[in-house]
């Protein structure tokens, strides 16, 4: 017969949740009260509690003394616990000690009036044993309820009972854990007998196979009949080293399930031998590595695709850094031509671009004179690049035709106003012409800062001529203007991200960048210097060019770099 109690624990006392093997004791303690007259024939108390409780403290298990209290007409109407056990544990995790003084019926109210409690009543007044069926009963912890079942004694002693309880669904709880941890780990194990011919699975190796339980465990030597056939060589030379020899095995093979999936297993067998070194058991388990597998391959395909990637990303950066030579040819150069020298810096603003929308031209014409010019297209990034060589390579094609410079901007102000889907409404620009027999510069200018000429050790700045940014408005009226340079004269051009700093005036900005030119000419560092002076790497806001140009005196020697025709 099973008795069930709710929520109050098992066995007596009310220590409803013990977790140990053992069980649950109480004793009595010495009365120094006259016994009332109906007393069924119980004797009289006389250990001490604390006697009482120095005994249990040295017992294993859930063991606990009950105190009977009683009532106005002596009769048991409840039970105090006198003296408990270390190991003795209530539904509410009160251990030991923590239980000593706490009333049965008020605890475990749910004890009253059950079979246990007759039983407590019975044995107190017979002084006969009471070992009750084992009985289930449900405690709820933490809102989860849980089924137990638990095996009761209770001995009558010197007025009170010694209680004692074992839990007996300690294996099933291990079963149960055991079970899970297979299932989250893909594993079941497994038992050969090679003494009786007999196999034992576990209930997660038919799940690892994804076959029938009530076809029974496969035997050693038919596991290689249900692998893919490339494995199949491999998984039967595993099955003899265990059968043979003996050897612990780890192998991992493919097997298709009655279903027809194909599924990752890994197994990993020791044996058990004789006195002769024969096997005759093999123990192991089997794991299901299908989804491990899943994600090794995603992970190989994933490295695959991104070192892919990475050779499109270096093929197309190869590209672009030729397209870059081809729009630019280099950021940094210093170049001989028509009896000029012309060092140029170009220093774009975008991290990782090499090119923006500021641009410079420096080519030796047909008829030997020089052509110089250096633009800015307002923005930045690959729009502006666009815009940027659409004007350089046009204004370059059009002064080797020997079209006049003002015309050459007149023509790139209409170019820029017609062209389709543009980004950008203006840019900035001057062209320079350098006829070397009579050191004439011709130049004109669309809204650029004008050219810095030092002489002499000092700086002046060219007069503009007339000329509104290109693409401003429909009908611009452009002028040139000429100046003779002499031996040692040295210009320079360059675009608004050299000099503008925020809030600051034009003015303030030339003047600063004058200073800068005539101390990094009296210290011979040219262009570097003047770059060093102005430029902050951190802080500048845009693009940077510049086009240093000297005339050599006739007894200079000629730069070791020569012209180049597609700068």
């Amino acid at each position: 017969m099973t008795d069930h109690v709710q929520p109050s624990p098992p066995g007596s006392d009310g220590i409803a949740s013990a977790s140990g093997d053992g069980g649950s004791v109480y004793f009595p303690r010495p009365c120094t009260a006259r016994r009332p007259p109906d007393t069924g024939g119980e004797p009289a108390p006389v250990l001490a509690e604390a006697a009482v409780q120095s005994v249990l403290d040295g017992l294993p298990g859930s063991v606990t003394l009950l105190l009977p209290v009683r009532g106005a007409d002596g009769t048991v109407a409840d039970f105090r616990i006198a003296a408990a056990s270390p190991e003795a544990v209530d539904i509410g995790a009160r251990r030991g000690k923590e239980l000593i003084g706490l009333s049965v019926a008020a605890t475990y109210p749910t004890v009253v009036g059950s079979a246990l409690w007759e039983g407590y009543l019975r044995a107190l007044r017979t002084g006969l044993r009471y070992e009750g069926e084992p009985f289930e009963y449900e405690e709820v912890l933490a809102g989860i309820p849980r089924l137990s079942r638990f095996a009761v004694l209770a001995s009558a002693s010197h007025g009170g009972l010694i209680v004692s309880w074992v839990r007996l669904d300690n294996g099933e709880r291990e079963q149960r854990r055991l079970a899970v941890m297979q299932r989250l780990g893909g594993m079941g194990w497994a038992d050969w007998d090679l003494v009786r011919n007999t196999a034992t699975w576990s209930e997660h190796a038919y799940s690892v196979f994804g076959r029938d339980r009530s076809a029974g465990p496969m035997a050693l030597d038919e596991l290689p009949a249900h692998v893919v056939g490339e494995d199949r060589v491999e998984l039967s030379a595993v099955v003899e080293q265990l059968l043979g020899t003996g050897r612990s095995v780890d192998h991992t093979f493919r097997l298709t399930t009655p279903r027809g999936e194909v599924r990752h297993v890994r197994i990993v067998a020791e044996s058990e031998r004789d006195a002769h070194g024969h096997p005759v058991a093999i123990h192991g388990f089997f794991q299901d590595l299908t989804a491990a597998k899943r994600a090794q391959a995603q992970l190989l395909e994933s490295q695959q695709a991104a070192l892919a990637h990475r050779s499109q990303l270096t093929a197309e950066r190869d590209v672009a850094e030729r397209l870059q030579h081809a729009l630019l040819p280099l950021a940094q150069q210093s170049l001989s031509l028509a009896g000029l020298t012309v060092d140029v810096a170009y220093h774009p603003l975008q991290e990782g671009l090499n090119v923006g929308g500021d641009w410079y031209s420096a080519i030796e014409l047909p008829d030997g004179s020089a052509l110089l010019v250096i633009g800015d297209v307002a923005g930045h990034g690959l729009d502006a690049v666009a815009t940027m060589a659409q004007l350089r390579f046009t204004a370059k094609g059009m002064a080797i035709t020997g079209m006049p410079l003002p015309a050459i901007l007149t023509r790139l102000n209409t170019l820029l106003l017609h062209t389709a889907e543009r980004s950008f409404s203006t840019a900035t620009m001057i062209m320079a012409h350098y006829e070397p027999a009579t050191s004439k510069l011709t130049w004109v200018q669309a809204g650029h800062p004008p050219p810095l000429l030092l002489r002499r050790g000092s700086a002046s700045y060219l007069s503009s001529p007339p000329g509104i940014l290109l693409g401003a408005v429909p009908a611009p009226r452009y002028e040139a203007a000429s100046t003779h340079l002499r031996p040692g004269d040295q210009l320079l051009l360059y675009t608004d991200g050299l000099i503008e700093r925020p809030r600051e005036d034009l003015d303030t900005s030339l003047a600063r960048l004058a200073r800068a030119a005539v101390r990094s000419a009296a210290e011979g560092g040219a262009l570097d210097g003047i770059l060093n002076a102005l430029v902050d790497p951190v802080t500048r806001r845009d693009d940077v060019c510049a086009l240093h140009v000297s005339l050599r005196s006739p007894a200079a020697p000629h730069p070791a770099v020569p012209a180049s025709p597609v700068s």
